[in-house]
């Protein structure tokens, strides 16, 4: 699977797409992307950003040291991998929120649309080399049931 090629100054002084009050088509705007990887800030919330991301393909290992992400998937089925091995399959309707400073990487089986909200302007570090990355920081949440 071929992994996506993305830095993280891609990410910084993203514009906004819409307004406050301003109601917003996520669907359309989905259905819109027609590249492999496309992930856009739709809404600004406090200081969190609502983001739409379709994915194709397998993104990098990274992690975002102080923000926290929330994935919730619209279409398809995304793949959630951390660097302690566990894996989380997210379905249409499914979301999991991956705690600040956990190293991740996700990938869409097929196109994967899905909806991501982060602190605005999170910074990402991205986990050089191949393989499995250590973990960067903190250890790993167990999972709650």
């Amino acid at each position: 699977m071929s992994e996506i090629q993305v830095a993280a100054d891609d990410y910084r002084e993203e514009p906004v797409r819409h307004a406050p009050l301003e109601v917003i088509d996520v669907s359309a705007e989905g259905r819109a992307v027609k590249d492999a990887y496309r992930n856009f800030v739709l809404c600004q919330v406090n200081q969190h950003c609502l983001r739409l991301a379709v994915l194709e393909g397998q993104y990098p290992w990274h992690s975002h040291p102080a923000s926290d992400e929330l994935f919730l998937t619209l279409e398809g089925t995304l793949i959630i991998e951390l660097a302690d091995d566990r894996e989380f399959q997210l379905r249409p309707g499914q979301a999991v929120v991956v705690p600040a400073g956990i190293v991740h990487r996700t990938r869409g089986e097929g196109r994967t649309v899905n909806l991501c909200v982060e602190a605005l302007a999170a910074a990402t570090e991205f986990v050089p080399g191949s393989g499995t990355p250590r973990i960067l920081s903190g250890a790993p949440p167990k999972p709650t049931t």
